[in-house]
């Protein structure tokens, strides 16, 4: 009877394999990571997004894991994605810690998924082309918390009590990282490659510990690409991991974001030219930014050497002229349009990238008169007398 109560206390100690407790916790890492891994491989880029398809063997692996560690439903989980990128930052936003607040996004992210996947409407509208087999509409749909029940019972046979504790790490982890993290502060703090409509932004350029996520801005800006990095600094695991499955036959890569192409020797721009300036508009803008910062650093001096540019004019100013103009509150409009009055080139550089940016937005324009307004826009910006505006001018009109 003693050997068998020293039996029971043994396994409830140390459960099956007798692990160590730094075994515990390279087995918590490993298992929370095939799980990040699993959302942004199949959930987000494949499912939600189609930048890749799955082979069937890879694609039901991890419709069984993500059941097994979150009980997520695919087809709930993609519709609210894409109600979150269709409605991006306004009220009807699952999501938006611009409508929301970052602390009600961020710390009650999951009730917000949870609350969103009983919308009937969001799920018939978003929904298409998920998983609706048998075992998904009889096992994995019906039966959602069966899963993380199971993986409990498989943790506590392998750790004893620990397992609880395993366990739970596990059930928290998409809902930190994913929920919290890339919901709340993908959206409120962090660098942007890019200046699309939305608050998207890359909290960090190594996309590791949440598989790639983290390069938020990126994926907003090309949202159905299956790579998530743009710039050579950035690294993004989840691609890492889409290439191996592919180089082994388990995933074709279908979409990535456009890669400009140039042709030095181009003296005019031409229709093959106004083709890739619009395909490519993002990168553009981008570009476009990075001189409007080499003529900032050569203004800002003789501005604050001007005695009516007041110091609040000039407070911010920086980023100011970088953001998209529409997306400038009415103070913020104001405080540009002082800083502007006491500086022509920044004039000249705000008022040029206004008129660039309306390039691909003028449906009604033949694509003739897209081709000239875009000559005429380059041969001003070369006359315009400002280094940095000629450069990339030169820059433009050689995209091919």
């Amino acid at each position: 009877m003693e050997s068998f109560i020293d039996l029971v206390l043994n396994f409830l100690s140390n459960g099956l394999t007798n692990a160590s407790k730094w075994q515990v916790v390279g087995f918590t890492l490993l298992v929370t990571h095939i799980t990040i891994a699993s959302v942004t491989i199949f959930l987000h880029r494949c499912q939600a997004h189609r930048g890749l398809d799955l082979h069937p063997i890879a694609s039901h692996f991890f419709r069984f894991w993500l059941w097994l560690t979150t009980g997520m439903v695919t087809k709930e989980w993609a519709s609210i994605h894409r109600k979150h990128h269709a409605k991006c930052e306004t009220e009807e936003d699952p999501h938006s810690p611009v409508t929301r607040g970052i602390r009600k996004v961020f710390f009650e992210g999951a009730e917000l998924y949870r609350a969103e996947a009983k919308n009937a409407e969001t799920m018939e509208k978003y929904g298409h082309g998920t998983p609706d087999d048998w075992i998904e509409r009889h096992v994995y749909g019906k039966h959602s918390a069966l899963g993380v029940s199971l993986m409990l019972v498989i943790n506590v046979l392998l750790f004893g009590v620990v397992g609880v504790s395993v366990w739970a790490v596990q059930m928290m982890w998409i809902p930190v990282t994913a929920a919290g993290i890339i919901n709340g502060i993908g959206h409120y703090w962090g660098y942007r490659n890019y200046d699309c409509t939305d608050a998207s932004t890359n909290i960090l350029p190594w996309g590791i510990i949440i598989g790639g996520e983290e390069l938020h801005n990126n994926h907003h800006t090309f949202g159905t690409s299956a790579k998530l990095s743009s710039k050579w600094y950035e690294f993004d695991i989840g691609w890492m991991y889409i290439r191996i499955l592919e180089s082994v036959g388990l995933a074709k890569v279908k979409k990535l974001a456009p890669a400009p192409k140039f042709d030095r020797e181009k003296l005019v721009a031409d229709f093959e030219t106004l083709q890739s300036v619009i395909a490519n508009r993002y990168d553009v803008m981008a570009k476009y930014a990075k001189s409007l910062k080499q003529t900032w650093r050569e203004e800002f001096e003789q501005l604050k050497a001007k005695s009516q540019c007041e110091s609040r004019v000039l407070k911010g100013a920086k980023k100011l002229l970088q953001r998209e103009p529409a997306s400038l509150a009415d103070p913020q409009k104001q405080q540009l349009s002082e800083l502007l009055a006491h500086s022509k080139a920044l004039k000249t550089m705000h008022d040029m990238r206004v008129e660039l940016a309306a390039l691909w937005n003028r449906s009604h324009a033949s694509r003739e008169q897209l081709l000239q307004q875009l000559q005429d826009w380059c041969a001003r910006a070369e006359a315009s007398g400002i280094k940095a505006l000629r450069e990339f001018s030169l820059r433009l009109r050689s995209y091919a």
